[in-house]
């Protein structure tokens, strides 16, 4: 997937639209992300039931980082578009479609998504891993495709900030491609999470205000 990591990232940063809510970046410090929970320096603290989810053990040739999104709308809108295993779609832009391949949208459930064209990649196929609705947790690890995103598991987590909004909380970890570098692999993957974070935010928002 990182086929040209030097315009890669470039490529989706094009495609961001201008967030209207914060969004942070925590990125580990070789192996902090398994060694420790991070503690981002947000003006809302990631709760310590809610940061537990992410403590990823990272091996010496993996990156792990998170990313923090803020949305102004309640937990119910925002969860209800994240749960759809069944549909990343919905706020991942860069998903062409989803077709669930087993199961019936329980753990273990495996999903085949295409992604648009122009992209380094046309497939992933991956596993849901944790679906918690009373948590609001979700997480799903890549088990084949034909990109170079090895080993790539991510947990999302759901909370609420003080403002009545939702603090959105994305972390993973993968293995960093053969000729690439570990601040290459986490800027591409980063900048991934990061657009379908500022995405979602809008969906949400648009729905809150519907309501």
């Amino acid at each position: 997937m990182l086929s040209n990591p030097q315009k890669s990232p470039s490529f989706f940063l094009d495609r961001l639209t201008t967030p209207t809510t914060i969004t942070t970046t925590v990125s580990g410090n070789s192996g902090g992300c398994g060694n420790n929970i991070f503690r981002p320096t947000t003006t809302t603290p990631v709760p310590e039931s809610v940061a537990r989810y992410h403590i990823h053990g990272v091996g010496p040739n993996q990156c792990c980082s998170a990313v923090i999104q803020s949305i102004t709308a309640p937990i119910s809108d925002v969860w209800s578009v994240v749960r759809r295993f069944d549909s990343p779609q919905a706020y991942k832009h860069f998903v062409k479609s989803c077709h669930v391949i087993v199961g019936n949208g329980d753990v273990g459930t495996l999903r085949e998504i295409h992604v648009i064209s122009g992209l380094p990649a046309a497939r992933s196929t991956e596993r849901l891993e944790i679906l918690d609705d009373e948590r609001h947790v979700i997480s799903f690890s890549v088990v084949d495709g034909d990109h170079r995103l090895a080993n790539y598991r991510s947990v999302t987590t759901l909370h609420p900030s003080p403002e009545n909004g939702t603090v959105v909380v994305e972390s993973y970890v993968v293995d960093i491609p053969p000729g690439n570098t570990k601040e290459e692999t986490c800027v591409f993957v980063d900048t991934i999470v990061k657009c379908n974070l500022q995405s979602l935010a809008q969906i949400a928002e648009n729905k809150f205000r519907r309501n």
